[in-house]
């Protein structure tokens, strides 16, 4: 019990660890985290990753989702987004997707993470964060898979192509477009 009692000391509520990273508190990690998963102390999340609910008034509060694709990506180096993104450029998308879309060097593929289900596609390029440049091209690299009428969507984000910065729309365009994007927008950033 006092081996199980110095592991519960280190874990903070809201974290998400990895089974590895808790060798460094226990040396029997498997049955000191079966034991902490049984008394509600921690929820199994996927296979080696676990998350220490943070209490509020109103229940126990789900881990936050860029700490939850840091730690099963091992990594900081992601973009998190959303289709629901896309409504915020005017283009007529109106859908709410319960979708997550992680964008990032090392998986590909979707992943049930807490309940939650994560599409993780692998990109040698995206930003940082997003931008009203990046969401236009992704947006039509996308457009396929939206809900909505393509050719209206498309001919508003073509208008809209034309009112945002030529310079960064291209370098946009350039840096993260599919060919089929290139071919649509191109013609229009001239």
């Amino acid at each position: 019990m006092k081996k199980l009692d110095t592991l519960r000391k280190h874990l903070k509520p809201g974290k998400v660890y990895r089974r590895a990273d808790l060798y460094q508190w226990s040396t029997a990690v498997d049955r000191h985290l079966a034991e902490l998963v049984e008394d509600g102390s921690v929820k199994k999340l996927a296979s080696g990753l676990y998350y220490v609910p943070k209490k509020t008034v109103f229940g126990a509060v789900p881990p936050d989702e860029s700490e939850l694709v840091r730690s099963f990506l091992k990594d900081d180096d992601f973009l998190l987004t959303t289709p629901n993104a896309y409504n915020s450029l005017g283009v007529g998308t109106t859908q709410l997707y319960n979708k997550r879309i992680v964008y990032n060097h090392k998986r590909h593929g979707v992943f049930d993470l807490g309940g939650k289900e994560f599409y993780f596609h692998a990109k040698h390029r995206f930003p940082k964060k997003l931008s009203q440049e990046f969401l236009l091209v992704d947006l039509v690299n996308n457009l396929d898979e939206l809900a909505e009428d393509k050719d209206e969507v498309l001919k508003k984000v073509l208008s809209k192509a034309k009112l945002i910065d030529r310079k960064n729309m291209q370098n946009s365009l350039v840096r993260y477009g599919n060919a089929k994007t290139k071919t649509l927008l191109s013609p229009v950033l001239k």
